[in-house]
């Protein structure tokens, strides 16, 4: 491999049964089926190089949109390759000799009738818990053809708004109430307030989530995501026995971005509150519930806000605070991704290790013409195609 310095800025996702990775000019899915064998989709990626969408803080807010739609479409995929892959007695198939023994998956299933709607929330909100920093905007060179989702699309995001936006502020109303502290709406005390509300709710939630045999799967691919990233970072070989070892932690990890966002959020809009009380803007509501729900439509033109200041903080923090005594900042992320990462096993390393060969060769080969998705028997039979050895 090259030097480290020469090489691409690489990040990632957990999907159902699998790994993305992305590259600033290419990105891959790789999922495991029941046999064993590896499902792979690669494509690539339009990197901007210059322009507004690479300036600090407007980059950040690039990025997080892209990243959610790109992690939404692999996500899908993911789980359609699933759903195809459903035995239909409902047992399991046989694995294939050369794969190594994957752990139980779960048999009932997320594309079963009974709580398929509770499912997909849980998985996208898992989905975006395990999205990393790739860092460089981009986009796909030639988007998928776009299906239609339907109620299944639309409900895991308003859940996502009502859980880490509306949620939050409900809770430190009630709090407010429930201890007469009789605190403004934009007073810094009821943002503080609902700051904490916000990072108890999203750890609340995601030790919930983590208990659904399906999403703590995907946890399971979040940490070999981790271990494989870590690894090429080192510039060791790819290879399941450099990946093992390796902490299941990472400084860019989409967990620690939402907990800075809740911190950062509290800033933000401390100060928000701040303006809007020393200007006059916000008006005296006797109501509180319709001064609540005033000041979240108030709060919404700065959510790209809070995005780009933690995207920009949290690229600084993985930078210059991994080692030393400034590694403390990033303890709360780490805490927090002891819920969103899970040991994985050997199969589960070697389609995270397989997903980033494939980006790596699209990165190196943008210009190649695209490729079907293509199957192969197992992880040493990836190695040795041409371009991913």
């Amino acid at each position: 491999m090259s030097e480290p310095s020469a090489r691409p800025y690489i990040g990632g996702q957990a999907v159902i049964e699998g790994v993305m990775m992305r590259s600033p000019g290419s990105f891959a899915i790789v999922c495991r089926k029941r046999s064993g064998e590896l499902v792979v989709r690669e494509r690539p990626m339009a990197a901007t190089t210059k322009g507004p969408r690479t300036w600090p803080f407007v980059r950040g807010v690039a990025s997080v949109v892209e990243s959610l739609r790109l992690g939404s479409r692999a996500l899908k995929w993911s789980a359609e390759i699933y759903e195809q892959d459903m035995p239909d007695d409902g047992g399991e198939n046989v694995a294939n000799k050369d794969a190594p023994p994957p752990s139980p998956r779960p048999k009932s299933g997320v594309a079963s009738s009974a709580g398929k709607i509770s499912s997909a929330i849980a998985l996208s909100i898992a989905a975006l818990a395990t999205q990393d920093d790739r860092g460089t905007p981009s986009s796909p060179a030639s988007p998928e053809p776009k299906k239609g989702g339907g109620l299944m699309s639309i409900i895991p995001i308003v859940f996502a708004v009502g859980l880490f936006i509306v949620a939050p502020q409900a809770g430190a109303e009630g709090l407010n109430r429930l201890f007469n502290l009789n605190l403004e709406v934009t007073s810094p005390g009821f943002q503080a307030i609902t700051g904490a509300a916000k990072l108890t709710i999203v750890v609340s939630y995601l030790l919930a989530i983590r208990q659904i045999a399906d999403v703590r799967r995907v946890f399971q691919y979040h940490g070999a995501e981790h271990k494989t990233i870590t690894t090429y970072e080192a510039n060791e070989e790819l290879v399941v026995a450099n990946a093992r070892p390796k902490t299941t932690a990472h400084a860019r990890c989409g967990t620690t971005f939402l907990v800075m966002v809740a911190l950062v959020s509290v800033i933000v809009f401390t100060g928000v509150g701040g303006i809007l009380a020393a200007t006059n803007v916000f008006p005296k509501i006797e109501n509180r519930l319709v001064e609540n729900a005033l000041l979240l439509l108030l709060k919404l033109p700065f959510l790209p806000l809070v995005a780009a200041v933690t995207f920009e903080l949290q690229r600084f923090f993985a930078r210059y605070c991994t080692t030393g005594p400034a590694r403390v900042l990033l303890w709360p992320g780490f805490l927090v991704q002891k819920i969103t990462t899970a040991e994985p096993d050997d199969a589960q390393l070697e389609v995270a290790l397989a997903s980033l060969r494939a980006t790596l060769w699209r990165e190196q080969a943008v210009k190649a013409p695209e490729r079907e998705d293509r199957t192969f028997e197992s992880y040493p039979a990836l190695v040795s195609d041409r371009g991913y050895a």
